[in-house]
């Protein structure tokens, strides 16, 4: 738990108080994302091997040039609009796509807009999004986002180069800065927009709390598991695991904006009751992964997300894996 002088002086050189964002404290992760390790050192058991683009799962291949058909080319691949426009017989010739598309899946909701210490959960969220999105950047893939709030969804279609990374990272900044509605969390249609622009092969961060998933939403998952490699990254408060300690027993009233509901502190029994329920379903959030054959990592929005990460052989991963 950090020190309030400590918190004072990360959020002073941020120049940001933790609950809205800024564009400075979110371009400084280009620097840092040179030891970020985006993807995990396994490969695909159904690729061919060779150099690191063709270790991921699902790889495709995209259009390189029509050149004459010769004797033994395969007659599906015959680009026959070149064919009718020049009168003889042309064949495509594909290539392997030379980037491999990455997707940021932001939570910004509701139950993202909390914090006890450091930062919002929904600004830490954001951070973690920035890092993953200049480490792509740097090693020259496409990146894109699906970033929701409520009923507010922004789809970010792949796009190469830095402008991309500050596009997404623009509209998280406006994301957080719209007031809260009363409207209905919609994350499924997030879901439906991902798994519409997230081609085969792609790797996709998911940011969330994933406190309004459901077994409808891990279907969902389930589909886009079969295609792509996800990457699971739980954001969530110290508080949320952890009642505030207290000298006499009160009770406290939280409210998430639409939900009122009490809290016991300074009770024993409680507190004990109170992590078990949480621990519970950060297991059971778990399990669900594993069946998805996703890792599940843990990332506190009340330490510095520099100090969470973690050296592996080809870099820094993010958050601690549960």
């Amino acid at each position: 738990m950090l020190a309030v002088s400590e918190i004072q002086t990360y959020l002073k050189q941020l120049s940001s108080d933790g609950i809205q964002l800024t564009l400075d404290e979110l371009v400084r992760y280009r620097t840092i994302a040179a030891q970020f390790r985006l993807s995990p050192e396994k490969r695909s058991k159904n690729l061919q091997s060779g150099g690191e683009r063709s270790a991921f799962k699902g790889r495709g291949m995209e259009f390189d040039e029509a050149r004459y058909y010769q004797a033994g080319d395969d007659i599906r691949s015959i680009d026959w609009r070149v064919t009718a426009r020049t009168g003889k017989p042309h064949t495509k010739v594909f290539r392997e796509e030379r980037e491999r598309p990455v997707f940021l899946f932001v939570d910004q909701s509701t139950s993202m807009q909390f914090g006890t210490q450091l930062l919002y959960k929904s600004v830490q969220a954001a951070h973690l999004a920035s890092l993953v999105g200049w480490a792509a950047v740097r090693r020259g893939d496409k990146l894109g986002a699906v970033i929701f709030k409520n009923d507010i969804d922004i789809e970010c279609k792949p796009k190469a180069q830095s402008k991309a990374a500050l596009f997404i990272i623009n509209q998280l900044i406006e994301l957080q800065d719209n007031k809260m509605s009363n409207a209905q969390e919609n994350t499924l249609n997030a879901l439906n927009r991902l798994q519409h622009i997230a081609k085969p092969g792609s790797l996709i961060h998911l940011i969330s709390d994933f406190h309004y998933f459901t077994d409808e939403h891990f279907d969902r998952l389930g589909n886009l598991a079969r295609h792509c490699e996800l990457k699971a990254n739980l954001i969530y408060d110290p508080f949320e695991f952890s009642l505030p300690k207290s000298t006499m027993k009160q009770t406290l009233q939280v409210t998430d904006g639409n939900n009122l509901q009490s809290i016991v502190v300074g009770d024993d029994k409680s507190a004990t009751d109170y992590q078990t329920r949480q621990l519970a379903r950060t297991r059971l959030l778990k399990e669900q992964f594993l069946q998805l054959k996703t890792e599940l990592r843990t990332i506190s929005c009340g330490d510095i997300l520099e100090d969470q990460l973690s050296f592996s052989r080809n870099g820094f991963v993010a958050g601690e894996l549960i």
